[in-house]
């Protein structure tokens, strides 16, 4: 029971980091590493609620870029330190 459980926590730590990302006049999720979008969306927002959904349930981070490629925002989602003071 106990190898269970340590093996489904192991695939949540290992969930991709999702990129949103310009694409022509579009926005694109891309999960870090992927040559290919997850999806093309019309908009930022769109493309930003896509990736959430994908790193809640992956257990990883959103890294939300520019309109230029840029970096400009990064979220975490159940990837955090336990110990955080302050």
């Amino acid at each position: 029971m106990g190898t269970k459980l340590s093996k489904n926590l192991m695939i949540k730590a290992m969930g991709k980091n999702q990129h949103v990302v310009p694409n022509g006049e579009k926005w694109a999720v891309k999960g870090a590493g992927n040559e290919r979008a997850t999806k093309i969306v019309e908009t930022q927002k769109d493309a930003m609620k896509i990736a959430r959904e994908i790193a809640i349930n992956q257990h990883s981070e959103v890294i939300i870029h520019g309109k230029d490629g840029t970096f400009r925002e990064k979220n975490s989602y159940g990837n955090d330190p336990k110990n955080i003071k302050g």
